[in-house]
């Protein structure tokens, strides 16, 4: 699947026939930056290839999983997974794992703008990242512009998700260490199984049950192949929605927070603004065209 180039249709042979396999739909093209939406459908049996980035990117992974080897690294990505991407490096994308394909939403800079930025060129690298909730939300709100769902500008929010991961990967480091694949598998599968019931109470017991795994087995694996515990991929999930529904629809905060699984309303409330750094009520504000809550937080981050 291609990340970070121009959009292009590519068309791969399966079972002696043509089918699509990626697909991409330019929501912007504008100078320095580009907002591409990108949908795969490769699954395990189509062949990976090595392809290259031509630009900085942040792909957002709001569908599906993907592996992907990039400098010496392998890493499986998931709904709300990022896929960074530098000019120059090499990677390859996989779908060893199911045949549900995948979709991201991609946000693409010339080098001559990230270099006016003031220091994100030095901590932009080409690697997979887990799903961090900080991310999440913005990539959710992303999408609803993009889908013409907000009155802010593509180009703001995309610079804004940049900012954002500027100020929040280059913390996370994490080794990875390596994994079979019938491990990353089932990771993989748990990931896209709590993804669906995430609005549904779900322990810990239930999901590794599903897993065939013993909980505690289940914690290490899922931990080791995925870079989040199942516990905080599941809130992280929740506050994903409730972004979107923030962003799309003009229901009560309070429904909101129930339908996507959060039982207390002012847990919500903390959970949702450590990850926004807004509550849910500006978040909403600045969905609809509040410009100035966002751009405060774009100026600080330069």
């Amino acid at each position: 699947m291609m990340h970070s180039r121009i959009p292009v249709s590519k068309t791969v042979t399966v079972a002696g026939a043509h089918a699509s396999a990626a697909s991409a739909t330019s929501f912007l093209l504008r100078g320095p930056i580009s907002v591409i939406d990108y949908r795969c459908g490769a699954g395990p049996g189509d062949k990976p290839f090595i392809e290259y980035h031509d630009r900085f990117s942040v792909s957002y992974v709001r569908k599906g999983s993907f592996g992907c080897v990039t400098r010496g690294r392998a890493y499986e990505l998931v709904a709300g997974s990022v896929l960074a991407g530098h000019p120059g490096d090499e990677y390859m994308c996989t779908h060893e794992h199911h045949d549900c394909g995948d979709e991201c939403l991609s946000f693409q800079f010339t080098p001559e703008l990230i270099e006016t930025t003031g220091g994100w060129a030095e901590i932009w690298s080409a690697r997979g990242v887990p799903p961090l909730s900080e991310m999440m939300v913005l990539g959710e709100l992303a999408q609803s512009v993009a889908q013409g769902s907000s009155n802010i500008g593509l180009d703001e929010v995309a610079l804004l998700f940049a900012a954002r991961f500027a100020q929040v990967v280059p913390g996370w480091k994490r080794a990875t260490p390596p994994a079979r694949a019938a491990d990353r598998r089932r990771a993989v599968e748990a990931a896209l199984w709590l993804d669906a019931h995430a609005h549904e109470p779900v322990g810990l017991e239930s999901a590794a049950s599903g897993a065939g795994l013993s909980p505690s087995h289940f914690l290490r694996l899922f931990a080791k192949v995925l870079g989040v515990t199942p516990h905080q991929y599941l809130v992280r999930s929740r506050l994903r929605r409730a972004a979107r529904l923030l962003a799309d629809e003009d229901r009560p905060i309070t429904d909101i927070a129930l339908d996507v699984g959060f039982g207390d309303l002012s847990n919500f409330v903390r959970s949702f603004h450590r990850a926004a750094g807004v509550a849910p009520r500006g978040f909403r504000r600045a969905a609809k065209g509040d410009r100035k809550i966002f751009q405060d937080r774009l100026a600080a981050a330069r």
